[in-house]
């Protein structure tokens, strides 16, 4: 069979999917003679609707999926290292476990989305909307999250060494315990957001704007932190604020100072 005659075949197989009231696309891959641990892997389906469906892991390694519909789709455990997700609808999509290594996801829609345990290292992730994402414990090391939208997001213990979050904003996400070690972290938005326990040892923080965050025992340790703005923060004693403006920090308290101490490793 060839690449367009297979093409044509799987793009029949959705046109069916969609016109019955399964979202099983497993049924009718069976049903179709299709292989799903193999048969979709690099295949073209941009545009595609599979919202809802079940699609837990199934392998999409570099497969085409720009634009797809796959707003609230079961991908838990499924492979898409490599695939191409731009401006795709993965809104309230379980994607938990899943590989997205290498995956084109910018631009993408994953709002609410849960990607617990996913990994996404090496991903392209800019301009992508994470709003209220559930990422913990995720791998994000040397992922591209420039310019994303990762408000609220839950970031608990996710690891995000050498990523690039330029300009990204975190406000009110979780970053607890989270690993951001040599992370391009300039000229994002971290206001309000719980980063206890968090790793920003060597990370690049200028001009990023921290006021309010809970910094209680995070490590800036080697942070470059030029024009960064802090204030109102948890876990920074009068010590570390000395060593903070030494290091071209600007504070602004409004609420006074915190009682808690911000490790000084």
């Amino acid at each position: 069979m060839s690449d367009e005659e297979f093409r044509l075949e799987v793009q029949d197989l959705i046109q069916r999917f969609m016109g019955t009231e399964t979202k099983d696309l497993f049924e009718l891959s069976k049903i179709a003679g299709l292989n799903t641990a193999e048969d979709f892997a690099g295949a073209d389906l941009s545009g595609v609707n599979l919202s809802g469906a079940n699609l837990s892991t199934i392998n999409l390694k570099g497969t085409n999926l720009f634009g797809a519909n796959l707003k609230g789709a079961n991908l838990f455990g499924a492979n898409l290292s490599g695939a191409n997700l731009f401006s795709s609808n993965l809104n309230d999509a379980n994607l938990s476990d899943a590989n997205l290594s290498e995956a084109n996801l910018s631009g993408a829609n994953l709002s609410r989305a849960l990607l617990s345990q996913a990994n996404l290292n090496k991903a392209l992730l800019s301009g992508a909307n994470l709003t209220n994402a559930i990422l913990s414990n995720a791998m994000l090391s040397n992922a591209i999250l420039s310019n994303a939208i990762l408000s609220e997001a839950n970031l608990f213990g996710a690891t995000m060494d050498e990523a690039n979050l330029f300009g990204a904003i975190l406000s009110r996400a979780i970053l607890s315990y989270a690993q951001l070690s040599k992370s391009n972290l300039s000229y994002t938005n971290i206001a309000y957001a719980h980063a206890n326990y968090a790793n920003f040892s060597n990370a690049n923080l200028k001009y990023a704007q921290l006021s309010s965050a809970n910094l209680s025992e995070a490590n800036l340790n080697g942070a470059l932190l030029e024009k960064a703005r802090f204030g109102d923060n948890a876990g920074i004693s009068e010590e570390v604020k000395l060593d903070l403006k030494q290091r071209g920090a600007i504070l602004q308290d409004v609420m006074g100072d915190s009682s808690m101490i911000l490790t000084h490793r």
